[in-house]
């Protein structure tokens, strides 16, 4: 009688734990999908940020260099050049390869600073971001070839003038999206306000 008693104890017993352990794999299960759902969510957005961050920054970095590259090889640039080193040259002014470096340096700032905006849907919001931005890209790409190439100084004294109204604008508008992106600004700020400066002087010169 007493094993009897044992067994029917074990067989009520046994079906409960045999559910509550079902249940604990199941919940598990669903725990662990969860989570490896997230993680594959969170690696894909960041594979795609990625990949748009390169995109944002190797694409205006390029045609910078390619309009530094125009410039060089365009057939007044021997007149220029021997402008720019003859004896009247001031002290402070820099050298071809210092303002080649500028230009691109600038480039890959603001396009960090929009790349940034365009993550936090700055651009959708606002378009007229993205429109001060294309501004401030076609002057700065256009200003080295106008100038050292084209020799046509009064011109880029014109597109110094858009690159620093539309940086101002960018300024602006980008801070009210990200505080970040506004403050990568500064730099190129500075930069444009150097080259204007350049500019006025190859005028005179």
């Amino acid at each position: 009688m007493a094993s009897s008693t044992s067994d029917l104890k074990q067989r009520f017993i046994t079906p409960d734990q045999t559910t509550k352990t079902t249940t604990t794999n199941d919940d598990d299960k669903d725990k662990n999908g969860t989570i490896n759902h997230k993680r594959d969510k969170r690696m894909a957005m960041a594979k795609r940020g990625l990949r748009s961050l390169i995109i944002a920054l190797s694409f205006p970095f390029s045609i910078t260099l390619l309009s530094i590259y125009i410039a060089s090889s365009f057939t007044f640039s021997n007149h220029n050049n021997q402008s720019i080193t003859s004896s009247t040259k001031p002290f402070w002014f820099p050298p071809s390869w210092l303002l080649h470096l500028m230009l691109p340096s600038s480039t890959f700032f603001m396009a960090l600073s929009a790349w940034l905006v365009w993550a936090e849907g700055g651009f959708h919001r606002d378009p007229t971001a993205f429109l001060l931005y294309l501004i401030q890209l076609l002057c700065t790409v256009l200003w080295e070839p106008v100038v050292f190439g084209v020799g046509a100084t009064s011109f880029g004294l014109l597109l110094c003038l858009g690159i620093f109204g539309s940086l101002i604008g960018c300024m602006y508008v980008f801070g009210k999206v990200n505080s970040v992106a506004s403050d990568l600004i500064k730099p190129c700020l500075a930069v444009s306000a150097f080259l204007f400066i350049v500019n006025l002087k190859l005028i005179y010169m």
